[in-house]
This record gives C-alpha cells, structure tokens and sequence, in this order.
C-alpha cells in the first residue's frame, strides 16, 4: 500500500494541476479558493515552482482528507456519519507491523547524506508564515525507558539544508519522549516520515496511550500490516515506513531552543513564536520518484482526518461509560475544541457522565449532548438543540483548571489550564418507557402531505433557485 497506488484509483476525484504553482501561497490559496466553493478533490501539484523560481522535480499532494465522505469511504464506510465507531473498532483490532530489508523498501532507494533540505517544495503557506514548513509530516521519537516510539504529525521549519524546528505540543507523546532524552542529556533519536497511502496516515493518527507504538493500529486501520525498515542512521532502534515517499533522520540535541513561527495554525488564526526543539538531519532518503504531501494548515485537508480520529478516540472513551452513546462529531467549525454527543434514551445521569469524561479529552474545551432526533451533522439542529431545550443554570456543566492546548487563541496570556463547559441539550426522561418525553412535540408534517409535496418536486426544475 503506498500514495501512488491510491492516487491511481482516484479517478476524477485527482486534479493534476499541470500549471505551474508556486510553494509561496500559490497552492495553499488554490485549497482556500476550492473549500470556499465546497469543492474537495485530491490535489496533485505537478511542476511546484520553488522559492528561487526553479521547477521541483518531486511533485505536491494534498488536499487529500478534504472530504470527510472519501476518508469515510477509506474506513470502509459509504456514510461519514458512522466514522466514530468505525474508527473505534478498527483500531481496536491491531496488526502488528513487518519488518523487511532496505532491499525491499522503496522509501530507500535513493540515501543522500549530504542533504539539502531547501529542494525539498516544502510549501510556505500563509502570508505571516516565519517560512518553509512541513506540514504533513509524521514525527517519530522513543522513549528512553522502554524503547517504544511514538508517530505524530507535528510542524516542522525547514531553517537550512541540514536544521530543521520540531514542535511537538507541550504535553503530547512526542514532548514527553524529548524531554526524558533531554533529562538525560542525551540527543533523541529523531525521524520524520512524508507521505504514504491515506489509510496508514489515517491509522498512524490513532488516539493511545503513552508509551504505545501507533504501527499497529495504523496497521487495523489500514486494513493490512505496514512494513517498516531500519532507518539509515538509527538502525533498527528506530524503524520507518519502507512505502513512505520521503524520510528526514537526525537528532534532537538537549538543550537546544530555537524561536519558530509565526505559524498559521489548526484554529484558523496565526500561532504567535514559540520555543521549538532543534533538529540535527544526518540523512534523507526517498522513493526514486518521490511525491511530496502536505496538509493545508487550518484547512480541512488538515483537520478532518485529525477530527475523525478524535471521533474514534472519545466513542471508544465514553461508550462504556455511557451505554446510550449512539454517535460522536468532532466538527470543522469548533476546530478540535467542540465535541457533540448523541444519545439514544439515555439513563438518569448518563449524559452528565459522558459529559464530565468527555471533558478530561485535552483538545476538547466545550461538548454538547443531544437526542437522537438531532443531526450530528447540521448544526442548524444543534443550535435549535441549544436555543430551544437548555436552560444554563440546570443544563450546564462547568470545570475548571482542566489542561488544553496551548495553540488556543483565546487563552489569556501565562494561563496553563482553562475551563470547560458542558451542555446537556437532551430532552427530559419520559416517566416510563414507550411514553412520550415531557417535551412539547416539534413541528411536523403528515407523512401523506410528504407525498404528494415529493412528487410535485421531483416534477420541478430546481436548477434556478437560491441555494442559500
């Protein structure tokens, strides 16, 4: 399983841009321009016009998880809306990784050791970015203790043909593992993988627990094993992905701080400078015919495989807690902040549990529950659900000093905890069940009336009309 299979089997769902685009906005705006028309196909950049004016040899793919229909269709799935669970199940149901030669690994074909980062079409996104930045590209560090290495997609500043920034998030895997080697005094080993079939990128965004290899899950998600390699300069210490296009090997140093950004982020605002761990490149090395992928920062090519994953996560978390759990949305407008929950008759207390669980979740800051009547996915229900079934004083579940990323834009400046809110939008238990809920009935319509309305619609041309 590799990016170039996929993209064969895309179809009109590929654009082959043959124009040439530059990596200074030029691609990232084309995305800007296709989500603001709701348009989502797979993007393949094919001559990206470096910096200095020169055509790359390896082209750009992104704009790959725009469409949360063609990740769902990856799980397997005809309809997103059963992603939670899906995802839950899939990757409870590892496969352990295979090991192979560097013979058989693709990844390896070309090793360059004297490396020059600035040819790589590392795209420059957004009118305040500090520069260069790798975005889709998937950070692997150990812990010292166990040896177990952790995979997260994390940014990367491409700061000269050998140095790069590595700003793993305060308190994610990648972060803790740093700080154990720094605590040491000793460099981490450090390497940074760049495109691969989307299951596996998909499957290697699985939420764990920490020390926990995400190989594995990747593997129960994609659907088979995923074959790593050793990497040139670690060895078997730390093993690649042997179908990935290109990987970045080097070292973090102790110590080491670099300023990094500013950075347009997830939330869709600028992510002011930052302290970021340096990156000591001692080897790339790639397919033959490398493809280089990308993430859209703030996007959803950057946020839906993320937020599905997160899905996956919190169904798992709160289903045994809360047996009424029928479905879980991560939506793009709250970012990675807002949760919803659906339940199905839930019991006395059920949906406050769910709610209080859901919470402890570190990228949640607010979560809202509701019936099974209210469709996840169109948030003119959810806001129906909260303008017309809470009252704030009995509905509301407020927690301080809870952790949440720093990235938050809201955050005032020196906090490190926030508080959270959640809203329980369900109606109110019926006396016993088969009995109506004491609610007062929505509007409806006759089942009769739909017919015949149906028919007189599906005799009119609609092409002319208002769409919003």
């Amino acid at each position: 399983m590799n990016l170039r299979e996929h993209l064969a089997g895309c179809g009109a769902a590929l654009w082959r841009v043959s124009a040439p685009l530059s990596v200074v906005q030029e691609i990232t705006a084309l995305q800007h321009l296709l989500s603001d028309a709701g348009r989502y196909p797979a993007l393949l950049v094919e001559r990206p016009r470096l910096a200095d004016g020169t055509t790359s040899p390896i082209p750009v793919v992104t704009n790959l998880f725009a469409s949360r229909a063609r990740v769902a269709r990856l799980l397997g799935l005809d309809d997103h809306r059963q992603a939670a669970a899906a995802f839950a199940r899939l990757a409870a149901a590892p496969r352990a990784p295979i090991p192979v030669s560097r013979a058989e690994a693709p990844v390896q074909d070309v090793i360059e050791e004297h490396v020059d980062l600035n040819r790589l079409p590392a795209l420059r996104q957004h009118a305040l970015d500090a520069g260069h930045y790798i975005t889709a590209g998937h950070c692997i560090t150990l812990d010292p203790d166990t040896g177990v290495d952790n995979v997260s997609v994390q940014r990367c500043w491409v700061r000269g043909p050998r140095a790069l920034t590595f700003y793993p998030y305060p308190s994610s895997h990648n972060a803790r593992n740093v700080a154990r080697w720094e605590a040491r005094g000793e460099r981490c080993p450090f390497a940074l993988w760049i495109g691969h079939h989307p299951k596996v990128v998909l499957g290697a965004q699985a939420k764990l627990a920490h020390p926990e290899s995400h190989w594995s899950a990747a593997g129960g998600i994609a659907g088979e094993p995923v074959r790593l390699v050793p990497s040139i300069t670690h060895g078997a210490r730390l093993n690649v992905p042997a179908d990935a296009e290109i990987v970045i090997e080097g070292f973090v140093p102790p110590g080491v701080r670099v300023a990094d950004g500013p950075f347009a982020e997830y939330t869709g605002y600028v992510g002011v400078q930052t302290a970021a761990h340096a990156v000591e490149v001692t080897a790339l090395t790639r397919r033959r015919d490398a493809l280089y992928a990308d993430f859209g920062a703030g996007l959803e090519d950057h946020l839906v495989p993320e937020n599905m994953a997160m899905e996956g996560r919190l169904y798992g978390m709160l289903k045994p807690i809360a047996p009424s759990l029928a479905n879980v949305h991560v939506p793009f407008s709250g970012r990675r902040f807002h949760a919803y929950l659906q339940f199905r008759d839930p019991e006395r207390g059920e949906v406050r549990d769910a709610l209080a669980a859901a919470l402890s979740y570190r990228r949640l800051r607010t979560a809202v529950a509701v019936d099974e009547d209210i469709d996840l996915f169109d948030e003119r229900e959810v806001l129906w659900a909260l303008a017309t079934r809470v009252q704030w004083h009995r509905d509301t579940l407020r927690i301080d000093g809870l952790t949440h990323p720093n990235l938050d834009p809201s955050l005032p400046p020196g906090a490190s905890t926030v508080t959270k809110l959640g809203i329980d939008a369900t109606l109110p238990p019926a006396a016993a069940p088969g009995k109506p809920k004491p609610f007062v009935p929505a509007n409806t319509v006759a089942p009769a009336a739909l017919g015949v309305a149906r028919k007189v619609l599906a005799q009119t041309d609609m092409s002319g009309w208002p769409t919003a």
